[in-house]
């Protein structure tokens, strides 16, 4: 299981992000200081850093210059939005920048891609009776494999990487189709019941009253 630090000083919004990827599959760790944070950073191996700006103690910037030592792959967290503050932390190393206040989506979706690009991403998904093998795109269901259109298999695996998220129409057919939704279009509509008639999942995925859906339950993840 990969592992996360999240270094911020709100416990409120630490909590809040270690939930969201604890449901997502991901190990955290929270640090509520600057120093905390080194400590941890030199007693354990992570996989990525969350990391707030302005930290008590030893701030951001400080930490980050320690994670570039490590070759820790370093999001920023942070309230300071400005360009000058956005272009700093990314000539300083960092492989991403968001700011306060951001959706959870947003964030899982960033934690992905920059796993994703040092190659520390999970391979394998087991939800409920399902496996997801995001190498091969393949779904087996009992041991039995399950024909996914490539747009059905993207549909599954953002949901499952945003398992108890009710994720909006809107955000489901931008990620998926790629394209921008207007609001008359039925096709997350039908390829949500495809999907579930698909893996025999009446109440599995759930419809959100003017939102989208959402994906219930818990996960295992595996390497």
């Amino acid at each position: 299981m990969l592992k996360i630090l999240i270094a911020e000083d709100e416990e409120p919004i630490a909590n809040l992000i270690s939930m969201n990827l604890r449901r997502a599959g991901y190990q955290c760790v929270w640090a509520a200081d600057g120093e905390r944070a080194a400590d941890l950073m030199d007693a354990e191996k992570f996989d990525l850093l969350l990391l707030d700006i302005m930290l008590p103690g030893i701030n951001g910037y400080e930490l980050m210059d320690y994670a570039r030592v490590l070759e820790l792959p370093v999001i920023f967290l942070t309230a300071l939005g400005s360009t000058e503050n956005k272009v700093k932390g990314l000539k300083m190393g960092a492989d991403d920048y968001l700011t306060k206040p951001f959706e959870i989506v947003e964030l899982l979706a960033r934690v992905e891609a920059v796993l994703r690009r040092y190659h520390k991403t999970e391979t394998v998904m087991n939800v409920f009776d399902v496996i997801i093998d995001t190498a091969s795109r393949s779904v087996t269901r009992n041991g039995e494999l399950v024909p996914l259109t490539m747009k059905e298999f993207d549909l599954l695996l953002l949901l499952a990487r945003n398992r108890n998220i009710a994720l909006y129409r809107e955000t489901i057919y931008e990620t998926v189709w790629g394209g921008e939704y207007m609001g008359q279009s039925r096709t997350v509509d039908l390829h949500i019941q495809r999907l579930k008639k698909k893996l025999n999942w009446d109440s599995e995925i759930t419809a959100v009253y003017k939102v989208g859906y959402r994906l219930e339950g818990e996960e295992k993840n595996t390497k």
